[in-house]
């Protein structure tokens, strides 16, 4: 009976935590895709708004599941305490330890939100950009962590979520570089508007009729 209930709690962490990496990768990509005015393309700015959230809050669930299963799973002692403290698990503490920073960046992402009104929105930003480096944490977690990760179509899934997410970075950054141009070039053909005003032809009329 013990045999069983620690191979349920066995694949029941790995499942929720390959899940979580999925909802997370979403999330991220999400994240990165909105624009200034806090939407998606084709989505009323609601609608991001509800869905990133949603999306986020499904994440956080799937995480708490597995990080549950992971310290009732009597196979491998991790405690309560490992969970939350970066690299103080005896067994790998290393990728453990980044799990458990990834987690403690979710609880203070969702305890920022609970006082969001209490908070000044330059400080909530501030803690907010901190979900780009959960991310990577979880990635490094589950692949040093768990040995499915590096073979079979899950080594595939995880590759998939690294390529949308470098894809998604470098097409907000080549964004960012084509904004800052048209931006610059914009004040220029301002600039060269606002030196050719009406004194400036009169004088550039002067000098030709005096040549």
């Amino acid at each position: 009976m013990g045999t069983t209930a620690s191979t349920a709690l066995w694949y029941a962490s790995r499942a929720t935590g390959v899940v979580a990496l999925v909802l997370l990768t979403v999330v991220v990509l999400l994240g990165i895709g909105v624009n200034r005015q806090r939407r998606l393309p084709g989505l009323p700015r609601f609608a991001t708004t509800s869905l990133h959230r949603s999306m986020s809050l499904l994440a956080v669930a799937f995480v708490a599941i597995h990080v549950i299963t992971a310290i009732a799973d009597p196979y491998v002692t991790i405690g309560i305490a490992a969970s939350v403290i970066p690299f103080t698990s005896p067994y790998r503490p290393l990728w453990l330890g980044l799990g458990a920073i990834s987690l403690d960046i979710m609880i203070a992402l969702i305890l920022t939100s609970l006082v969001r009104a209490r908070l000044g929105r330059r400080t909530w930003r501030a803690v907010h950009w901190l979900a780009y480096a959960c991310w990577p944490a979880a990635l490094a977690h589950g692949i040093g962590s768990s040995d499915d990760l590096r073979s079979g179509w899950l080594l595939g899934l995880t590759l998939a979520c690294t390529a949308a997410v470098a894809a998604a970075v470098s097409w907000r950054a080549a964004a960012a570089v084509t904004a800052r141009h048209r931006t610059a070039q914009a004040a220029r053909l301002a600039g060269t508007a606002a030196g050719t005003g009406p004194d400036d032809r009169v004088r550039a009329l002067t000098g030709a009729g005096a040549r």
